[in-house]
């Protein structure tokens, strides 16, 4: 045995060294170190070796097969570097290398996080809420009657439970009011659904903001020019800005919100982009009812709220003619961004 390790080293190394490849460098491994290599033989005859002589013999296997690991990596090394050096041959490693395209966001979500940034510079905390909501947080507390035509299936869509899409962030601002007392300033950006025939102003899935500020002295004033300013941040600070009466059944008195749109060779025109209002005492009832206490008393209590499509408002910045644009992945729409 002593004389047979030096030797299996020894022819090891010589075949190793005269590996050219890793197939080879791979054989010669397995002809020294696999199940039946002769170094694993070598040492399964160790039950045969003397008690005196165990010792040594041990010593001696334990450096051949480290001084057999050792070369078998150092020219697994030499290998691969050889490799690498064939595999760059008539490259030229000083040339640039190539440009990366860049994405960009989507103009939805820099309509959004704008119009976020100036109300949370005005205060107002971001909320979220269920798109999946029951008619009490989409209707019934907003003081919406049952026989409102948004109620109707060929409006909204219901599911076998009685649950529904929700059809406007506004059951996130009921959500908030159970869970908190005044004062309230929050904005509720998100998805919103509704059995609309997809055309160049409409989808079936659009994306609103609505806003909620309740406290014991908000005023009609306040609601004014906290959209005034907003709108002229959002538009630029020329933007003219008006509020028509409406009805909405959750604010009263309610108002549609118009801006001025100036179109290079066009005559300016007033365009629609928001509805607001004071909220409605009776949505302030419904929501004491279901906290079971007094927290919005109608008598002491008051504030506004509003809402806006964030993609009409991305299609009145950029001048876009048709929604579609903004749901079809168009990478020649989408890299004007």
């Amino acid at each position: 045995m002593k004389d047979q390790i030096p030797a299996i080293e020894a022819e090891a190394l010589a075949r190793i060294s005269a590996a050219t490849d890793e197939r080879a460098l791979e054989d010669a491994r397995v002809a020294v170190l696999g199940k039946k290599g002769s170094l694993t033989l070598a040492a399964a005859g160790m039950k045969d070796v003397p008690k005196e002589e165990k010792g040594a013999v041990g010593q001696l296997l334990n450096a051949a097969r480290a001084s057999i690991a050792a070369a078998l990596e150092a020219k697994q090394s030499a290998l691969q570097e050889i490799a690498d050096r064939a595999a760059l041959a008539g490259i030229d490693t000083t040339l640039p290398a190539r440009e990366l395209a860049i994405g960009g966001l989507h103009p939805l979500t820099l309509i959004r996080d704008e119009a976020i940034a100036i109300l949370r510079r005005m205060g107002f905390a971001l909320a979220d809420g269920p798109e999946i909501e029951d008619e009490f947080h989409c209707f019934d507390a907003l003081n919406t009657p049952a026989d409102h035509p948004a109620r109707n299936e060929k409006d909204t869509f219901y599911f076998d439970s009685g649950k529904l899409l929700r059809t406007h962030t506004s059951s996130v601002q009921v959500r908030t009011m159970e869970s908190a007392k005044p004062p309230i300033r929050i904005i509720a950006p998100g998805s919103a659904y509704r059995r609309d025939e997809i055309d160049a102003t409409h989808l079936s899935v659009f994306n609103q903001l609505e806003g909620l500020y309740v406290a014991s002295d908000v005023s009609l004033p306040d609601l004014k020019g906290t959209l005034e300013f907003f709108l002229q941040e959002l538009f630029g600070s020329n933007t003219e800005v008006r509020f028509r009466p409406h009805f909405f059944p959750f604010t009263e008195p309610s108002f549609e919100i118009d801006v001025k749109l100036t179109v290079k060779g066009q005559e300016p025109r007033w365009i629609e982009v928001a509805g607001c209002g004071m909220v409605d005492p009776a949505v302030f009832e419904a929501i004491n009812k279901s906290r079971k206490d007094q927290a919005f008393d109608p008598e002491t209590t008051t504030g506004f709220a509003f809402g806006m499509g964030l993609d009409r408002l991305a299609m009145i910045r950029w001048g876009i003619r048709d929604i579609r644009l903004l749901i079809e992945n168009d990478i020649r729409f989408l890299k004007q961004f």
